[in-house]
């Protein structure tokens, strides 16, 4: 089974995925090490993602039969049994991302991608509602956020696309 573990950055992917018992690609990593990207985005210091490469990479690096987690917050973009969509409330992701030392426009824009629930809206959109499920990270530790990982991966959580709602955010 493939878990695609996605989110806007920030969210606790990477945190919560080094928690789980299941082998775990992280394909932010991958990209870089394989230059599965097309060019660099200097206004946003990031890099556009090859996701057809990066699908390949995945392909070639999965056995049939195994469970194994997707990493990333493009991760909903490739083929996923389940997906997983890690959410936080958009005013402590900002901060979460300024501690981490992106750049105030970074995380702003990251932050609003939040409120409106892009990730998830593009989750939905390719995989279906019910193969999606939100996890709100905002108080949460990343013991007890792995804890509902392993939930969905074990099928012992439904599926819960458009539970979790930010809106507010953007009007106060």
């Amino acid at each position: 089974m493939r878990v695609a573990l996605t989110g806007t950055p920030g969210t606790g992917k990477t945190t919560a995925s080094e928690r789980l018992p299941y082998p775990t690609l992280h394909l932010n990593d991958a990209v870089r090490e394989h230059d599965l990207w097309t060019e660099e985005d200097t206004d946003r210091d990031s890099l556009v993602v090859d996701v057809d490469a990066l699908a390949a990479w995945v392909d070639d690096h999965v056995e049939a039969g195994e469970t194994v987690v997707l990493e990333s917050h493009l991760a909903h973009l490739l083929d996923a049994d389940r997906v997983v969509v890690l959410r936080c409330r958009p005013d402590v992701l900002e901060s979460r991302l300024r501690e981490r030392g992106e750049s105030d426009a970074k995380a702003a824009e990251n932050s609003e991608s939040e409120a409106l629930d892009v990730v998830l809206s593009e989750s939905v959109q390719r995989h279906g509602e019910e193969r999606v499920y939100e996890i709100d990270t905002t108080e949460r530790t990343p013991e007890d956020v792995a804890a509902e990982i392993e939930a969905v991966v074990d099928g012992d959580r439904e599926p819960s696309a458009g539970t979790v709602d930010f809106t507010d955010y953007l009007h106060p």
